[in-house]
């Protein structure tokens, strides 16, 4: 007996379709279930009675990306990153390569250096410089701090030459 690998969808497909052909379902129905037109589903119909449920199975499985860059571009692009732009980051040497006529993607170029060892991937969330300051005692508590040297009273009133720290409710 062979064995047949079948992702969730194909497998719901296969489901939905022999309830179809028991009677259960309809087809109108079971297009709206799965999502498709009454037409795709005739046609799964026809593809499961004649194939089994290996007819249900995509096709382009295990078969490279139709829009997926050639080889030998792959290694031009990975030459020339080599010669001239290995201390770049990827944004940067796709914007070059774009003017030399090696047009790619700053994404796909990141994946290529990132296996070609030309660049090494974030190492994830950046530590906080100014972590926040930790809560007061009670709810509306500020602490103040004055200990700058300036006439801040223009002589009306005592000079501060003191730090001084009062704790006081804030407003609202």
């Amino acid at each position: 007996m062979e064995r047949i690998e079948m992702s969730g969808k194909e497998l719901e497909r296969l489901e939905v379709l022999r309830q179809v052909l028991d009677g259960v379902v309809s087809q109108k129905a079971a297009a709206e279930r799965l999502g498709l037109t009454d037409r795709q589903v005739r046609r799964l119909l026809r593809r499961y009675k004649a194939e089994g449920a290996a007819g249900l199975v995509d096709r382009r499985r295990g078969k490279p990306s139709g829009r997926r860059l050639a080889p030998s571009f792959k290694e031009r692009v990975i030459a020339r990153l080599s010669q001239c732009y290995a201390d770049f980051g990827p944004t940067l040497a796709a914007e070059h390569l774009a003017a030399e006529g090696l047009n790619v993607s700053k994404e796909t170029l990141r994946g290529w250096m990132i296996e070609a060892g030309l660049w090494q991937a974030a190492r994830g969330r950046r530590v906080t410089l100014h972590p926040p300051r930790p809560r007061r005692a009670r709810v509306g508590e500020l602490v103040q701090i004055d200990g700058s040297p300036h006439d801040w009273f223009e002589g009306r009133g005592k000079r501060c030459t003191l730090v001084a720290f009062t704790t006081m409710p804030r407003a609202g």
